[in-house]
């Protein structure tokens, strides 16, 4: 299973709730996208029906040992108490939504006994993603819920779901990993990973593993170098800025050009977070600027050398904050 790090005091929370014997059907796990909700949400799901099926794991923690009965057949998509909800992937393409017709299809697990256990378990990835007519089918198994059924709904902006399924929900919140859960999380995906990359993908990260990944392969660091160097120094002669848009402009450097359209304003949000003043006047005004330019690139098919010209720009103007 995917490594789970830095959502500790969350699992305690659920685990001590599971073993009161009053543990509440529905949970919304809230949080920013990519930290981890969902791989949470389906480690705790194997965790509650391996001990419901026994005998006890015992502690705190998520882990299944991996020759349990009940870690094999989640793992082989077998289990006949568990069911998760997804967008449908087909010929490569993922759906924007999940379907009424897939919320329907869990009548097969809430209108029969469990199988295992006392205990089923359906995980939403991501209740976000829900179709109107989805949210409203899950809605009314939420309000008269199967005996000992846990719903775990994945949300990335719960003040988007249906006030009524937030309102049988109790909600669970998920910050975004410290610097140090990210090192172990990057360390456990790509042993490889030199200091540098490292760093930068932490930077660019935020908390959040899943945006950091999406960096992976494309020497980030030497962007972020790039970037520190234009911030710090200015570029007065705008040989940086030249060198970088000559570098990302070339057909092959097409992902590390779309990387740093998101790099650029994100480095100026980040700097100004640092700033008071005129000076954070300065680089909220360049963020705002090189935000707009950057969103449009692709979609309006700009000139890319000139559009990384203009936004190291902007990233230079935060040497001079006045």
């Amino acid at each position: 299973m995917t490594i789970l790090l830095g959502h500790d005091a969350q699992a305690r929370t659920l685990m001590a709730a599971a073993q009161s014997g009053r543990m509440h059907h529905g949970w919304i796990l809230a949080g920013p996208r990519g930290i981890g909700k969902g791989s949470f949400a389906r480690a705790l799901a194997m965790r509650l029906l391996a001990d419901a099926a026994g005998p006890p794991i015992g502690g705190e923690g998520l882990s299944v040992p991996e020759n349990h009965q009940t870690r094999r057949l989640i793992e082989a998509s077998a289990h006949p108490d568990y069911a998760e909800l997804a967008p449908l992937e087909k010929d490569g393409v993922t759906a924007r939504n999940i379907s009424v017709d897939q919320v329907r299809g869990l009548q097969r697990l809430t209108q029969s006994a469990p199988s295992l256990s006392p205990r089923r378990v359906v995980v939403v990835d991501s209740a976000d993603d829900l179709e109107r007519g989805a949210a409203n089918a899950l809605l009314k198994t939420l309000e008269e819920p199967p005996a000992d059924m846990i719903f775990l709904l994945v949300s990335h902006a719960p003040g988007r779901l249906l006030p009524t399924i937030r309102s049988r929900c109790r909600t669970l919140r998920f910050d975004p990993l410290d610097a140090a859960a990210m090192r172990s999380v990057l360390k456990a995906t790509d042993e490889t990973l030199s200091p540098q990359e490292m760093d930068a993908l932490v930077r660019a990260g935020e908390g959040s593993p899943g945006q950091a990944l999406r960096y992976a392969g494309l020497n980030l660091s030497e962007i972020e170098q790039a970037l520190s160097a234009l911030a710090t120094q200015g570029d007065p002669g705008n040989r940086q800025r030249l060198a970088l848009a000559k570098a990302l402009a070339l057909k092959s450097a097409k992902p590390r050009y779309e990387a740093f359209l998101e790099r650029a304003p994100a480095f100026i949000a980040q700097a100004a977070r640092t700033r008071q003043g005129q000076a954070l006047g300065t680089a909220l005004d360049h963020w705002e600027k090189a935000r707009h330019l950057a969103g449009g690139a692709v979609i309006l098919s700009l000139d890319p050398a000139g559009v990384v010209f203009e936004l190291a720009g902007h990233v230079a103007a935060l040497a001079h904050p006045g």
